[in-house]
């Protein structure tokens, strides 16, 4: 066998050899640079027009509701039908309107009090021109209607308790104290549910409601309106605990978070959460977003959990036995997010607006969470996940993950298994909508009363919200139920305490 060949040509080109493939690994790694600096770029101008079009774009241009998407496509599909073919009203009809259904809603509504006032002619003017007699009336006359709202009025009730003695002078006896809600106070029930419910229902801070009642001629310090609220939760604790075991021991249950100030700690933020299932709803406030709070009240319970991906759920979901469901409205922003820049995004979403029709129809046809509804969801949705499925695979090469699509896809593939367990459940949700249109009230008042005064201030409003909502859910007037139950559990049996949640409620005859 030859000697290898050495000399100082060879030489050159090994060292030759080897700065080309130092210089190849530069540019790959120069590469792989850009592509991250180009994925760091979509991102930031992602990010950027996202405030952009929050600040300063219509409300028209935010992703729009899936049943206003559902509605415009079954507009669409019905021209197109009766385009050829045109059905003309029947002769005399008059269309039904919004305007004339609302009318009629007012008008029979039983809590309008009617008062008719008449308008007589005066006698100079019913005195006739020609021949001086006084016309007389014709018909009915003329009827026309004005609405008119006189504010809440307040009462004072006086109490007077009889006193007894008896003529031997041995002997005196009074009647025993009318019941209120708490010892010491000249406040009564009806008060403090309007004062409860103008602060949960209507996120009407305490100083407003100090000037409503200024201007009712009634001035109650603020500290006392305040006072009132925390000492209402406590009579209306039992009530609350009893909900909360009502919901997170349900085998479908909801949840979600929004933050919080404290006054007392204005450098963190606080949490309030809810858990709700079907139309039980709870709220809970902790002091960080950590997820002790689901593992607290969640433990020792089964069933599904519908959550978005935050991770805090995952001690519940992956140790303590809950199964993860997903929330497809989630996965459709991220996909909305993206179009902008992907246009290819309105694929998956045309999909996933699939999944939704099948949802509205199940409710419509009233076989939501029945065999049926699993029976279309087999037949209509599996389908179209498996299409999806496919597409994500398909566009995962195409798109940078770190820009607004590769967010999009990443989060669908990291979701998947939870985005898919309502494929075997016909009553666990494709979406969280509910948790979040729960927690919108939370919101509305973090912008009128900006903060909590402490820990014990947002647990006492997270038992008052809870009840007020659940009330609500179920159609029941907030005001007459909370003051109700404010003084009927001070002697209803502890028990039997969950008869007075607002599911069992009997309004007292």
């Amino acid at each position: 066998m030859a000697p290898a060949h050495d000399c100082s040509w060879r030489k050159l080109a090994e060292e030759r050899g080897r700065t080309l493939d130092d210089a190849q690994i530069q540019l790959a790694t120069l590469r792989d640079q850009v592509s991250t600096l180009q994925g760091q770029l979509a991102a930031a101008k992602a990010k950027l027009e996202d405030v952009e079009r929050k600040r300063f774009a219509r409300s028209t241009e935010r992703l729009p509701p899936v049943e206003r998407e559902l509605a415009a496509q079954a507009k669409t599909e019905v021209e197109e039908a009766t385009e050829s073919a045109p059905v003309e009203a029947p002769k005399g009809a008059e269309p039904k309107t919004n305007r004339g259904r609302k009318r009629q809603e007012r008008e029979e509504a039983p809590s309008v009090r009617e008062v008719t006032v008449e308008h007589p002619v005066s006698d100079h003017v019913r005195k006739c021109p020609s021949c001086g007699a006084m016309a007389q009336p014709v018909g009915t006359g003329k009827f026309s209607t004005e609405w008119d709202y006189i504010p809440g009025q307040f009462v004072r009730r006086r109490h007077i308790q009889e006193v007894v003695a008896c003529s031997c002078g041995k002997h005196i006896a009074r009647c025993e104290p009318p019941l209120r809600v708490f010892d010491r106070t000249q406040y009564g029930p009806g008060l403090m549910a309007y004062l409860i419910v103008s602060k949960c229902a209507d996120s009407t801070p305490i100083y407003r409601i100090e000037k409503q009642f200024q201007r009712a001629g009634i001035p109650i310090a603020r500290s006392t309106l305040n006072d009132l609220l925390h000492r209402a939760a406590s009579v209306l604790e039992a009530i609350y605990d009893a909900l909360v075991r009502r919901v997170v021991t349900d085998p479908h249950c909801q949840a979600d978070e929004t933050s919080f100030r404290l006054h007392n700690r204005p450098e963190k933020r606080g949490f309030v959460w809810t858990f709700l299932a079907g139309k039980q709803v709870i709220y809970t406030f902790s002091g960080d977003r950590s997820g002790q709070t689901p593992s607290r009240l969640l433990v020792g319970t089964t069933g599904t959990l519908v959550v978005d991906g935050y991770t805090g759920y995952n001690e519940v979901t992956a140790v303590q036995g809950r199964t993860r469901a997903g929330c497809w409205s989630h996965a459709r922003r991220y996909l909305f997010k993206a179009l902008d820049q992907a246009p290819e995004a309105r694929d998956a979403l045309d999909m996933i607006l699939i999944l939704f029709r099948v949802e509205r129809d199940a409710i419509r046809q009233e076989v939501f969470g029945t065999p049926t509804h699993l029976a279309m969801r087999k037949a209509r949705s599996e389908p179209v996940i498996e299409r999806l499925k496919a597409w994500v695979a398909e566009q995962k090469p195409k798109h940078l993950p770190e820009g607004p699509m590769g967010a999009a896809l990443r989060y669908i593939t990291n979701q998947w298994a939870p985005l898919t367990v309502f494929l075997g459940h016909p009553k666990v949700p494709i979406h969280n909508n509910a948790s979040e249109s729960a927690l919108r009230i939370v919101a509305l008042l973090r912008k009128n009363a900006l903060f909590f005064g402490n820990e014990g201030a947002a647990r006492n409003f997270s038992i008052l919200l809870s009840l007020v909502t659940t009330a609500e859910r179920h159609g029941l007037n907030p005001l007459a139920y909370i003051e109700d139950v404010l003084m009927r559990v001070q002697t209803h049996p502890a028990k039997d305490v969950a008869d007075l949640l607002p599911d069992r409620w009997k309004p007292p005859r």
